[in-house]
């Protein structure tokens, strides 16, 4: 672990996932100034967006933070931006990109990669990645692949090894970072647990449904538009869902409802039925129509906190779990 520490100069071992919609400067930077490190998804706006989030982080924190780029979309102007910007961590989602990598660390930037397997993995780790992020299917938003993240974790530890392989995938308490720890990860990587922190800029509805769901009310589908093939996705089940799966879950042009209006954004305007869309404050309309993603951590979800509250307590938490194992290991 001493070698994430140092690559990524944290604190703490919690990676902010960088949730589309929901994670932004004020957010980002809560958790790196608790110990950290916030991660800003910034993959899908001009890069002149790119530039005023990172400088409103840096505003925020003198910790370091990180942005996500997805490689289903050139990213080279995106890439330039946070390098020039001075951005020390580059995380990159979903395709492969050698010479984005190589750019990213001859500028002195610690490159993550979101992988889904072991042989994924080590093919990261051989185009010069520093470390992956190991994404288990359990994992709210866009998910990679099909395996869960106890199993996989361990296969891309001993795939990669000594690189350091941070966990991702239904972690949102100190019980299962300590898991994932145990496991040989050097972190975790959380995404629905911020949700409910009062620096995310979520729809209260959409809190209220994450407070009140339990581990079976999400599902893994590609129903949703997404923007790019092949894209499965894990959200809370609602009525679209349930009405589309009852249709037989026929494909695009023949789904129950299709481009009826269902909402409105103050940011994007009028929301159709199936359109990708992280229900905001301010939205109005059928939001428990819209896609309110959620991992299946989702029921280890009580109550609102401040985002430094939710790292501090989960390390914490962790902290006690694995001190009382090590206990109970020395008195066999």
């Amino acid at each position: 672990m001493n070698a994430f520490y140092r690559k990524l100069d944290v604190e703490i071992p919690i990676l902010l996932a960088p949730m589309g919609g929901a994670v932004g400067p004020e957010l980002a930077a809560a958790v790196s100034n608790a110990g950290g490190l916030g991660l800003i998804p910034l993959w899908y706006v001009e890069p002149e967006v790119v530039r005023s989030n990172i400088r409103a982080t840096s505003a925020l924190t003198k910790r370091p933070f990180g942005v996500n780029l997805n490689l289903n979309w050139p990213q080279e102007d995106r890439l330039a931006v946070c390098l020039d910007e001075g951005v020390k961590v580059i995380s990159f989602f979903w395709g492969h990109s050698p010479p984005l990598v190589e750019r990213a660390k001859k500028a002195g930037a610690t490159v993550l990669q979101t992988v889904a397997s072991a042989e994924e993995a080590k093919q990261a780790i051989d185009e010069g990645a520093d470390m992956v992020v190991a994404q288990g299917w359990e994992a709210g938003g866009h998910v990679r692949g099909t395996v869960a993240t106890l199993p996989l974790v361990p296969a891309v530890v001993d795939k990669v090894a000594p690189k350091p392989v941070i966990a991702a995938g239904g972690i949102a308490d100190g019980r299962g970072l300590a898991s994932v720890l145990a496991l040989g990860a050097s972190a975790a990587w959380i995404g629905t647990r911020f949700l409910l922190s009062d620096e995310c800029p979520i729809h209260e509805h959409y809190r209220k449904r994450l407070i009140a769901a339990n581990e079976t009310d999400t599902l893994y589908t590609s129903v949703y538009d997404v923007g790019w093939p092949d894209a499965p996705h894990r959200l809370l089940r609602n009525s679209t869902l349930m009405n589309w799966e009852n249709a037989g879950s026929p494909p695009p042009g023949n789904r129950p409802g299709e481009g009826d209006v269902i909402a409105h954004s103050p940011s994007a305007g009028d929301i159709v039925r199936y359109q990708i869309y992280t229900p905001e404050a301010g939205a109005v309309g059928d939001i428990d129509e819209t896609s309110m993603w959620a991992g299946q951590g989702v029921a280890l979800l009580k109550r609102a906190q401040p985002a430094g509250d939710i790292v501090r307590e989960i390390w914490r938490d962790a902290s006690a779990t694995l001190k009382r194992l090590g206990a109970a290991s020395d008195s066999v």
